[in-house]
Parts: C-alpha cells; structure tokens; sequence
C-alpha cells in the first residue's frame, strides 16, 4: 500500500509481504495515482449512499465521539463506517506526547501516538455500547503493540474515552468480556483517558473508498479478517 516507509524492527513474511504494498514513500502517490485515479473515482461511484453518508461532515446537532485505536486505521475507518448512526470517521494519532505529529514521526515509535480513529455518532440512533462490542471484535485484544501484520507501539489497541461516562461503559465492556471470550489469551486492549486527537494526513482519509484495490489488497495480506474470524468467529 502507499504508506510512507517506516522504521521498524525486521517483520514476519506475512508483513513483509503487505510492506511491498504498503510501505512505499509518500512522494509514490502522486505518480501511481495517475494510474489508479481512474479506479479510484470509479470505486467512490460504486459505493453505496449509506456509505457516503457516513464519510460525510456531520450535520446533526446531538452527535457523540468514539475514539478507538485498533491497529491501521485505514482498517478501522471502513469498518465502523458500515455501522448505522455512525455519521464520520477521521482517522488520526492519539495518546502520545508530540503536538501535531506527522505519519513519518509516528511510524518511527518515536512519538507515543496510536494510529486511531475518531468516530462522530448519533447516540439516539447507536450508543457507545453498541460500537464497545463492534470494536471488540474488530481487533485482536491479546497482542500488544502489534495487529496482525503491523508492529511497533502505534498498532496497539487502545480504548480512548472522551468522559466520565464513556470510560465506565469501557470498563464494564471490558469486564464482561473478559468474563465472556472466546479465547484463552488474557486481553492486553488498554482503556484510557481521551487527550488530543491530530486527524492524519489527506491521502490516508477514506483511504478504502479512495484505493479500493489497494486497500482490499493490503486488507487481505495482512491476515486481518482470517485472524478476526479464528478468534471470534464468523461474522
């Protein structure tokens, strides 16, 4: 996929597979856009009213915010943009120390940040609860600092709560399923208070709807869905 390279500790051939995708500089786009832009604006045409609704600004006035790092957000925007009554989603950097950090900066390990994804919902139509018990199995809570292909400490899985109310929903979602899963690895997934939130840069935004063939690509290399499926079963 069209990441910027990143410096990391040498990956397993599953990653490195995914790398020779994903790992290309940033200056690429440009020049392999012009032959995937027609793709691209044929995928954006193809995708269903719903699902360019939920990549829209939000325009209702009761909205709430979720915050979740769950590996590559690329992963985590599509698949919480599926949910109803989720109105957008912005992938970004949370819970690190450098104000305003680059993609560069945070590939590096260097910031603290976690690659995460700020989703904007309409709780009279999806409470958070409802999007604790998607997210919980849309990752894989027993590694960290590592989902599926992707290592190093901005592919931890974490649980950002915005307030007060948020975080006991975490904790009790959090309890419940360590009393409920269907696994016997303990859960490492940390649940913490939300600080800022930096969106990330234009090209990684919709970045599904944007490169679809990339995106499924670097999707199913990565072992994502197999892994989700071994853990939690069919959808």
């Amino acid at each position: 996929m069209d990441r910027p390279a990143r410096n990391t500790p040498p990956l397993p051939a599953g990653r490195a597979a995914a790398a020779a995708s994903r790992g290309v500089a940033a200056s690429m786009l440009a020049a392999i856009g012009l032959v995937v832009g027609g793709l691209a604006v044929l995928g954006l045409a193809a995708v269903s009213p719903h699902a360019a609704a939920q990549t829209s600004t939000p325009a209702a006035a009761n909205t709430a915010r979720a915050t979740f790092a769950g590996g590559c957000f690329w992963c985590v925007e599509a698949d919480f943009d599926k949910v109803p009554g989720v109105l957008s989603t912005t992938s970004g950097y949370i819970g690190g120390r450098t104000p305003n950090p680059t993609y560069e900066q945070v590939s590096r390990n260097t910031t603290g940040h976690a690659e995460a994804v700020e989703i904007v919902f309409d709780p009279t139509k999806v409470s958070y609860e409802t999007l604790l018990a998607k997210y919980w199995r849309s990752i894989d809570p027993t590694t960290v600092d590592r989902q599926f292909c992707d290592s190093g400490s901005p592919y931890r899985t974490a649980i950002f709560a915005n307030d007060a109310a948020q975080l006991e929903a975490a904790r009790r979602s959090l309890a419940e399923l360590q009393r409920t899963k269907p696994f016997a690895e303990p859960i490492v997934t940390r649940i913490e208070q939300a600080g800022p939130f930096y969106p990330a840069e234009a090209y990684h935004q919709d970045y599904y709807l944007k490169n679809p063939v990339r995106y499924r690509y670097y999707r199913s290399s990565c072992g994502r869905d197999a892994r989700l499926e071994a853990l939690w079963g069919r959808p």
